[in-house]
């Protein structure tokens, strides 16, 4: 009960420090320079532009059938930490209003700079488990459907027909593409955050000393696990063994010493290895 009040207290004060990096990244940057953010807030302009009905209100209207959507599918924690993160965001939004700050005027400045900081504190959020709201609520369900898109991109294709519509619609071709261009970079900074810089390796080792090798790798300072695939040459038609372990990159100056002091002529290949999951590495439990 008391990892659970824990958990939630830390859950809660990501969502406020996100909101407040999100609302900076907005405020400072976006919003001053006529960068449409796409999501329920494009989608709102765009009916706002045929029909004359309030953006704002619109806003609300749209969220509610997401939120009740969210419910049904998550459950009331997640509903209630993205209304959490809608409300809080929003407040911080306007507090930052209030200051009148803005930081440039250069739009591609904006749209880079805007879209790193904008995308830090979504994905601060996001990684929590959490959401402002609107889109990302969307984007949560699809990715249940569709598990091998990362969350950014996503949003990143959402937001992007959002704004291409948007831009026929209202004809600001100008700032659709500096939307794009914040979108992409907001895209790349949410999934930086929640998998991570590409920092694993997966090795195959061909050698006459398998065994031994297996037994310093699983044994020594690195304590890795491995697999052992069965081989054959193609030219001997000998069968061997061939081991295939999965390392932090920057654990591969070390494998290549191992291995070498086992066995010099053995046939060692390194390859990248992307979004690796289970022990040692990301937890295969949870979806983000």
């Amino acid at each position: 009960m008391q990892n659970k009040i824990v958990k939630n207290i830390v859950k809660y004060l990501a969502i406020m420090v996100g909101s407040l990096v999100y609302a900076a990244g907005f405020q400072f940057f976006l919003y001053p320079n006529a960068i449409v953010s796409g999501g329920v807030t494009g989608v709102s302009m765009i009916i706002n532009a045929f029909t004359g009905f309030p953006v704002g209100l619109m806003i609300i209207l749209l969220n509610v059938p997401l939120f009740l959507a969210s419910w049904r599918h998550f459950g009331t924690d997640f509903m209630f930490a993205s209304l959490a993160g809608m409300a809080i965001s929003s407040v911080f939004v306007d507090m930052l209003a209030a200051t009148g700050t803005v930081l440039t005027d250069e739009p591609m400045l904006a749209a880079i700079i805007g879209g790193v900081v904008k995308g830090a504190g979504l994905g601060a959020i996001y990684y929590v488990g959490a959401t402002t709201g609107g889109i990302d609520i969307v984007a949560k369900m699809l990715r249940q459907r569709f598990a091998q898109i990362n969350f950014g991109t996503m949003i990143l294709i959402m937001d992007t027909v959002i704004i291409i519509v948007y831009a026929a619609v209202l004809g600001n071709y100008e700032s659709a593409m500096y939307s794009v261009i914040a979108m992409f970079v907001v895209s790349k900074v949410i999934d930086l955050v929640l998998y991570g810089i590409d920092n694993s390796a997966l090795c195959y080792i061909i050698s006459e000393n398998s065994e031994e090798l297996t037994q310093s790798i699983i044994s020594g300072p690195m304590k890795r696990g491995v697999t052992i695939l069965e081989g054959t040459g193609a030219f001997s038609h000998r069968q061997k063994h061939v081991i295939m372990c999965v390392i932090k990159r920057t654990q591969i100056a070390e494998m290549r010493r191992l291995v070498r002091d086992v066995d010099e002529t053995a046939f060692f290949i390194v390859t990248d290895a992307k979004n690796v999951f289970g022990k040692g590495f990301e937890s295969i439990t949870e979806l983000r």
